[in-house]
């Protein structure tokens, strides 16, 4: 019998039309069908995706096998149905969201047999403005430390994974966790392999962002994420003894999926929600929060986490609501050490302790700052730009060790000049280069988080990270109060991109580029008509 050299397993619940796609980018791949099995597991699809499967499976016997099920609620269940029924000396996961690209799976099943590797990471890409965390796919390495590298910031399930090695650990999904399944299950996969190698040298994954945004992570609930995080956290001290790698894994989990939680829809949440959330990260830092841990943190998450952890919801609140309304909070120096002067700050009817708010030792609190304009100019050399006037709590950055500033846009840099020292801080021009963000953009467009940097700050390091250059640290730059400004249309080669300064959920400055496409205009079109009902 023929063994395949990879199986795809997708897992597919309600995708259409965007499983088509998935599922010819699969067949056309250049590794061969006869090397290639595809195992997709219909999760009770109430759409056409089980038909569509079926007419793939018809034309495609041998290598295309279609699993129907009930709904089981969630991609652990049908991601193990798949990996049961996989043959290949590989298995790779694909979301029928998503799709691949024409060479992805011959170039990491090549990597994976020269390198003898367990799991191997190919450069992933978003599509329809979906961010994708870029610093894992900084270079090629045959070898990456789980323990330092980016990779506990990359850990979903989309990589090539040896079957020998889940099959000889037994490494399966939790099927009681509707959301962030494969996080464990990745994670368990890294820290029992031989060898994770990564190549960034070609887009081997496309994550796509649906223009409805209506898969179950985008909808999914703060009580349901809180449940998850708690799981995730409690799966990782239970894999990893305690020690620097158990905190290099779970500052990860602070730094992103707890530190999420705690970002500023919250107050747009009932009160009973906030209360759950406020007490369940609480239970969190008390049990998990090492001093190592919080070494690692950005001021924003050490201090939410704090107040999580030593005062009521209330508190927690009005420093959300500081960030999210009015913007930095001014800089107390008292002696040798400064506190954010954030609600709640000596406040004695509050009895908050001062180490809830103390910044002295966190270098990215230089890096804080809060865009207070956005403008497009032309520069001196008759290039477009994106100007964002912005404001840094400090009125002395270089007495602090924090001049120069550098702003970027994920690898995209700005060019960072200061206009005005003032009591209540510094004001900073910074600048972007249109034609970089587009060259740096793709095909498909990107959105990048703009964010500053001080002392050296590596991407691929934690906030708190020592480098050559001393203390590193690196902050996202807010826009609580700063008015939108209009999309900039641009060409580059033969297609139109849309340029626009937007703000995430939590209040957060991002450039997004995008292709101009039929879909993207009509998915436009329709948000548009929906809103003028």
């Amino acid at each position: 019998m023929n063994v395949p050299d990879v199986s795809v397993v997708v897992p597919v619940y309600n995708t259409m039309p965007y499983l088509t796609r998935c599922l010819k980018s699969l067949l056309e791949q250049t590794i061969g069908l006869d090397r290639l099995q595809v195992v997709a597991v219909d999760d009770g699809s109430t759409d056409a995706s089980g038909a569509e499967l079926d007419r793939f499976a018809a034309r495609h016997p041998g290598v295309v096998t279609v699993i129907h099920q009930a709904n089981s609620g969630g991609p652990a269940g049908p991601c193990n149905r798949g990996l049961d029924a996989a043959t290949g000396r590989y298995v790779f996961f694909v979301g029928a969201d998503d799709h691949l690209g024409p060479d992805a799976l011959r170039r990491l099943v090549e990597a994976a047999d020269e390198w003898e590797s367990d799991v191997v990471l190919g450069r992933v890409v978003g599509v329809n403005s979906r961010h994708i965390y870029q610093d894992i796919f900084a270079r090629t390495q045959a070898d990456v430390d789980l323990f330092d590298s980016p990779l506990p910031r990359s850990l979903a399930n989309t990589k090539l994974f040896r079957r020998e090695l889940l099959e000889k650990y037994g490494i399966r999904y939790p099927e009681d966790l509707p959301l962030g399944s494969d996080l464990p299950f990745t994670l368990e996969a890294c820290y029992r392999a031989r060898r994770v190698s990564v190549l960034a040298d070609y887009d081997y994954y496309y994550a796509v962002r649906r223009h409805s945004a209506t898969n179950i992570t985008y909808l999914s609930r703060h009580a349901d994420r809180l449940r998850t995080v708690e799981a995730t956290t409690a799966f990782v001290a239970e894999l990893i003894p305690a020690g620097e790698q158990r905190d290099a894994v779970l500052a990860r989990r602070f730094d992103h999926e707890i530190a999420k939680l705690l970002e500023d829809d919250l107050l747009r949440l009932d009160p009973e929600t906030q209360r759950l959330v406020h007490d369940g990260i609480g239970r969190l830092v008390r049990t998990h929060l090492t001093d190592g841990i919080a070494g690692q943190l950005n001021a924003e998450t050490r201090i939410r986490l704090a107040l999580a952890r030593d005062g009521a919801p209330d508190d927690l609140l009005a420093v959300i609501r500081q960030d999210a309304r009015t913007g930095v909070p001014p800089t107390v120096v008292d002696g040798d050490r400064r506190y954010a002067a954030y609600p709640g700050f000596r406040d004695p009817e509050r009895a908050l302790p001062d180490s809830c708010f103390e910044v002295t030792a966190v270098p990215d609190w230089s890096a804080k700052l809060d865009a207070t304009a956005l403008a497009w100019e032309t520069d001196e050399r008759g290039a477009k730009v994106l100007t964002i006037t912005a404001v840094s709590p400090l009125p002395d950055l270089a007495a602090v060790g924090a001049e120069p500033l550098a702003v970027s846009a994920e690898e995209i840099p700005a060019e960072v000049s200061t206009v005005e020292r003032g009591e209540r801080g510094t004001t900073l021009r910074i600048r972007f280069r249109v034609d970089e963000l587009l060259a740096g953009s793709g095909v498909t467009g990107q959105r990048r988080t703009v964010s500053a940097q001080v002392g050296g700050f590596d991407p691929g390091r934690a906030a708190g990270a020592q480098t050559a250059t001393g203390a590193a640290g690196s902050a996202a730059v807010r826009a609580p109060r700063v008015r939108a400004t209009v999309p900039l249309v641009r060409r580059r080669g033969g297609r139109l991109y849309v340029v626009t300064p937007v703000l995430d959920d939590s209040g957060r400055l991002m450039i997004s580029v995008v292709p101009v496409t039929a879909s993207r205009v009509a998915a436009q079109l329709r948000r548009t008509l929906r809103r003028g009902r």
